[in-house]
């Protein structure tokens, strides 16, 4: 159907199709193909795309012409970068020293002469998306914001800082161009899908960048024959459209000019050609030390901001799986404790009540119905079953990515020889690592469903937030149009953040790239970190771990554009597998079943809601208090009140039935729970001497006949002979080595492993000195993203590393903290309080 006269849409013509067309031909301006049913390509270029864009037509040059400018940059693109290669052989530790010297605000004089209207801000192709219409960047002449479009990390924020050029100066001056095209055409992520950039199309030709090592053959075009491996190339991500490629060629032109001046404006003392001479002999590379942070500890955040400048590094599968190991273990902890400690169940009971949408209220003041006194029962018995099924299903989701991760490993170090950036990946390392993918996209989405609730039902952030019901009949949260008028800038900013990581299923920007902006946005500014409470700083720590191995796979290039290749063309031409639902809901059809029996809408949590209502004191431990008749009877009265919550949870999942699951596992080891001992008379302990220590192990407890109380007195479920004093882990069988550490670690492991026989007054411990006391016993210490610290052993005979939480906001570990930390220390590593002796000075 033709327009009409005047260039309006006949009635008749499909609105849909009209829009899907639109989409279409700016995906042909962005480098991308046509589908098939628009019609033949002379067709879309002559017919369709002229009138449904009239003024703003998109640049179709010839191939000729493109082929003239791509030579000419290609040829200037690795002058530049044997110029840069032959000046830092000879100079970079000057270069180096002198950069150093100068003050921030010398250096930010140099980066603006040599780089004019350099933007201020870190990451400016964001601050270039809030400042321009969409319809701006849609016309012809496109965004007035290009360059920031093109190069997001060449900015003063960054770039100012000694260690971030001095990464990009030696990665690119290096390694060649091509190592780097594939990063390059990602880094403009933002400007892409956001029409900030547009690079022109040229039909039937492939651009050769990738792999390719020799200068005359950098940005060859390559005509296409019908499904040619040529055409397959860019269908597959491998090598470029040429809109791409000239594109990539462009921005590498100018880092790599910038980069030659910014040499030569701090060698003064002689010309290029004398520089580049035999006078000036080869040194040896200097040494730079990345990762690590003000305070001299490994930080994600700081590898996040250096990845950008630095060489795209092969993957490190045993980084990723000992990340995945860590995070594991901490979830299995956190089951545990919530078993074994009721004051640990206590405060996750009341976290989850405060971030849960039975806090939040309509806008017209309304409490949610399970607030009422006559649904009590049901609101703990509703709290208590999301607690169990979150860790259940976070537990399953990192045993099976932290498998994955160890296969891939063994992949990578098989098809080593094979794998090539110029070649397709073999298929079996190539399925499994796209499977690793889909998998953590999938888990990632889970946890953050989490996150969005969390967030918006926290304390801080509760007051922007009004609650109401989908059509569904789920409950959800919104922002009055009134309140947003209120926002500040930090505010604006945070809001935004928060809703492009839970909506936006990463078109605008990669989620990694999100988490890293949040994680940023909190260090940075004081009224953004004060609007997250605690248990949403978890929240995010948990996403960080996904989002790292995410980030490290969109690295891996030039593999991961294909795999998103793969996506945008639905596997064609090839046929990749990219789609693995079937694949992981057979994984985690026994979790899905298991913890139907707590999530499902109809099940009965009255029975369970009574014995997890923690008023009255029901949860009250006072572990820390002298051992007397009354204190050992309190702690076993509440030790059985906690039994009792999990016994029913355990009839609810009837977790014994699912022996395939992680839980399972984890709950049927030879571990014990710990728990009080009945109170015996000191003038008996006098005369019959030391009880043995006896433990009752969880599985047996919770498999016997004995029904649990749930009024008056509970029912004893554990034997009468355990000791008046906490039942410690079994002895392990290595020896394990003691440390000898200073008064400042000394006083953190006692109250780590306090002993209230020996120790009157447990404090609690600032968070910098538990960091002191754990390097002293050998830990490599890394700041994960929120409130998530790594512990990797470089002493023990042990590898497996440990996640603790780093205390919001006051930055001090509280006793029952502090203890809880000293169990998870015996689980993982079979410590004790008696290992640690003062070091004689």
């Amino acid at each position: 159907m033709s327009p009409n006269v005047d260039g309006t849409v006949p009635e008749q013509f499909d609105p849909d199709d009209l829009r899907e067309l639109i989409r279409a031909t700016r995906q042909w301006q962005r480098g991308r193909t046509v589908p098939t049913y628009l019609g033949t390509v002379t067709q879309v270029i002559h017919e369709i795309i002229p009138r449904l864009w009239k003024d703003d037509i998109p640049e179709f040059p010839s191939p000729e012409k493109v082929k003239k400018e791509a030579t000419e940059k290609s040829r200037i693109v690795f002058a530049y970068w044997a110029f840069l290669n032959l000046i830092l052989e000879r100079h970079e530790a000057t270069i180096q020293k002198r950069w150093t010297k100068k003050t921030r605000q010398q250096r930010l004089q140099i980066l603006l002469a040599l780089w004019p209207n350099m933007p201020e801000q870190h990451r400016p192709d964001w601050k270039a998306f809030e400042l321009e219409h969409q319809a701006t960047r849609s016309s012809r002449d496109g965004s007035k914001y290009k360059d920031w479009f093109m190069w997001p990390d060449i900015n003063q924020e960054d770039l100012s800082q000694t260690k971030l050029m001095f990464l990009l100066l030696n990665s690119r001056g290096r390694n060649l161009p091509s190592v780097f095209a594939a990063a390059d055409w990602e880094a403009m992520h933002v400007g892409q899908v956001t029409e900030g950039l547009a690079p022109p199309f040229v039909p039937g030709l492939t651009m050769v960048m990738n792999g390719v090592t020799a200068p005359s053959k950098y940005g060859r075009l390559v005509h296409w024959s019908s499904i040619s491996p040529q055409e397959m190339w860019v269908y597959t991500g491998l090598q470029f459209w040429v809109g791409e490629g000239l594109l990539v060629l462009k921005a590498q032109l100018e880092i790599l000019n910038f980069l030659v001046k910014f040499c030569l404006q701090l060698l003064p003392e002689a010309p290029p050609e004398v520089l580049m001479s035999s006078d000036y002999p080869i040194q040896p590379e200097p040494s730079l030390k990345t990762g690590i942070n003000e305070s001299g500890y490994y930080s994600m955040a700081v590898m996040a901001a250096e990845a950008s400048y630095k060489v795209p590094s092969d993957i490190d599968f045993n980084r990723l799986a000992s990340l995945l190991e860590a995070q594991m273990s901490a979830i299995e902890d956190h089951i545990w404790s919530l078993r074994e400690d009721p004051e640990y169940f206590k405060v996750e009971l009341l976290e989850k009540r405060d971030h849960s949408f039975e806090s939040v209220k309509t806008a017209d003041g309304k409490e949610h119905p399970l607030n009422r006194k006559v649904n009590e029962d049901k609101l703990w018995g509703a709290l208590v079953t999301r607690i169990a099924a979150e860790s259940y299903e976070r537990l399953e989701h990192m045993t099976q990515l932290h498998r994955q991760a160890r296969e891939l490993g063994v992949l990578q170090e098989k098809y080593k020889h094979e794998i090539k950036p110029e070649k397709m990946l073999p298929e079996e390392y190539r399925n499994a690592l796209y499977y690793f993918r889909f998998s953590l996209k999938k888990s990632t989405n889970h946890a953050i469903k989490t996150f969005q609730v969390e967030f918006e039902c926290s304390p801080p952030m509760r007051k922007f937030y009004c609650r109401t019901t989908s059509p569904t009949g789920e409950d959800e949260c919104y922002i009055p149009d009134r309140g947003r008028s209120f926002f500040t800038d930090v505010q604006k900013r945070l809001f935004f953040i928060k809703s492009t990581l839970c909506l936006d299923e990463e078109h605008w920007a990669r989620q990694s790239t999100i988490l890293d902006e949040l994680e940023r946005l909190l260090k940075t500014t004081p009224e953004a970190d004060m609007l997250i409470s605690a248990q949403v700083y978890k929240t995010i720590s948990y996403l960080s771990i996904l989002s790292q191995c995410t980030k490290q796979l969109d690295l891996y290039q030039p593999w991961s554009r294909y795999y998103h290749y793969q996506i945008d063309y639905d596997s064609y031409p090839l046929d990749v597998k990219i789609d693995f639902t079937q694949e992981r809901d057979a994984a985690l059809k026994s979790l899905n079943e298991m913890v139907k029996g707590i999530r499902g809408r109809k099940i009965p949590l009255d029975t369970l809601g009574r014995a997890a209502d923690p008023s009255g004191g029901k949860f009250k431990y006072p572990y820390e208090k002298r051992r007397t008749k009354d204190t050992v009877n309190a702690l076993r009265r509440t030790e059985a009140n906690l039994d009792a919550v999990w016994a029913e949870i355990d009839r609810l999942t009837n977790i014994t039935k699912f022996q395939d699951l992680a839980l399972y596992r984890l709950l049927s080891q030879p571990r014990s729970l710990r728990r009080t001992a009945e109170w015996v008379e000191p003038e008996e302990t006098k005369n019959k001497g030391q009880q043995p220590s006896t433990n009752d192990d969880l599985w047996t407890t919770k498999k016997s006949k004995e029904k649990t109380k749930t009024k008056g007195e509970p029912s004893k479920t554990q034997n009468s002979d355990t000791p008046a004093v906490e039942v410690p882990e079994p002895e392990p069988v290595d020896k394990q080595p003691t440390f000898q550490v200073d008064a400042r670690a000394l006083k953190v492991f006692r109250t780590l492993f306090f002993n209230p026989e020996v120790t009157s007054s447990p404090g609690e411990i600032a968070w910098n000195d538990f960091l002191h006391a754990m390097g002293s016993t050998g830990f490599r210490i890394e700041k994960l993203y929120g409130s998530v610290w790594q512990f990797q052993p470089t002493q023990l005979d042990v590898e497996r590393g440990i996640h603790f939480h780093e205390p919001h906001p006051k930055g001090k570990i509280d006793f029952q903290i502090a203890r809880r930390n000293g169990r998870r220390l015996a689980r993982t590593y079979g410590w004790h309080g008696g290992m640690f002796t003062l070091k004689k000075k």
